[in-house]
């Protein structure tokens, strides 16, 4: 599915996997907790970094980008697996995720003109999460998936989560039924910019996802790709590798083995064909990931650049300017 559109009805219509909203119809959002950081400013907790994409464009824009807020909310009437998860992993991610959200939100509304979200909205799949996501993005949401919105209940799933399409069938229904969006592949056209947004939640994409990019690059306009698992580059891999690895001091006379996403990615034929064929393809302009829990940039190929924005949950966020 494709729109072409402009900002004032942007939010009115559906697209998929990336996240833009507008932020012009974000809801207006309540006060800051005064017990938290009561003595700093109300946006110093947010922790920003910045990025200019120089394209060259009538009419300049910005966007919010944020990943991963995990939202770890469960009802009292949900069954004993969410109460289970419920207490451990908001434990795990501070309890204040939808606090950072929060904070997000109401910083772009003020500042940006759209916000980016590639991703791990929630942690795992609850009824009290789903509301969430509805309470604050409703309708306007344009949302990509992350792995852990295909979890139903993480480690305590039956059956085990499986990394491939068969497994997101038992739910992706019902994530369409929450996000409205079309959660394999949309784009999306933004003053003049097509932001097209996949699924990679497991590190590789389909074919079906390979032809509709190469249907939309015809239209000739500079693309932004959005989606949740970064391409790894060396230096996006060496990152990975040192922050979630404990073995001590990085050694950069050797690209790390490569496992998990990054394996899949160099081993599965269609994304590998994918990515070398995104390395040539000039309308490529930046590509916006998440996933990592970490901010890294590098250049993926002559004409692009690669942002992996840190995790929401710690309040992270990217101001990207198109220009």
């Amino acid at each position: 599915m494709s729109n072409n559109i402009d900002r004032r009805v942007f939010m009115k219509r559906l697209a998929g996997a990336g996240a833009l909203i507008a932020t012009s119809q974000l809801p207006v959002l309540a006060e800051d907790k005064p017990e938290v950081f009561s003595q700093r400013g109300r946006y110093e907790r947010l922790s920003l970094s910045y990025a200019v994409v120089e394209i060259g464009l009538e009419k300049p824009f910005s966007v919010l980008h944020i990943s991963d807020s995990h939202l770890t909310a469960a009802y009292p009437h949900e069954n004993a697996k969410k109460q289970e998860l419920n207490a451990k992993r908001t434990v795990t991610f501070g309890g204040r995720q939808e606090e950072a959200l929060r904070d997000a939100l109401a910083w772009a509304k003020q500042h940006v003109d759209y916000i980016v979200h590639t991703g791990d909205i929630i942690d795992w799949q609850s009824e009290a999460n789903f509301d969430l996501v509805k309470k604050y993005f409703g309708t306007s949401l344009i949302g990509a998936l992350g792995n852990h919105e295909f979890s139903t209940d993480m480690w305590l799933s039956e059956p085990k989560e499986e990394r491939n399409e068969a497994y997101k069938d038992n739910t992706r229904e019902k994530l369409q039924s929450v996000y409205p969006f079309d959660v394999s592949f949309q784009s999306q056209v933004v003053n003049g910019v097509n932001f097209i947004t996949l699924d990679d939640v497991y590190g590789y994409v389909t074919g079906e996802q390979f032809a509709k990019f190469r249907q939309e690059a015809r239209k000739g306009l500079p693309i932004v790709l959005c989606m949740h698992v970064p391409f790894f580059t060396d230096v996006i891999w060496r990152a990975h590798v040192r922050f979630w690895s404990d073995k001590g001091p990085m050694n950069y006379s050797a690209l790390p083995e490569a496992t998990g996403d990054y394996k899949a990615q160099l081993e599965d034929p269609v994304t590998r064909d994918f990515i070398a064929y995104l390395k040539r393809e000039p309308l490529l302009k930046c590509i916006l990931a998440g996933h990592e829990h970490i901010t890294v940039e590098d250049r993926f190929s002559p004409t692009c650049r690669e942002y992996v924005v840190g995790g929401n949950f710690l309040f992270h966020g990217q101001e990207v300017l198109f220009i």
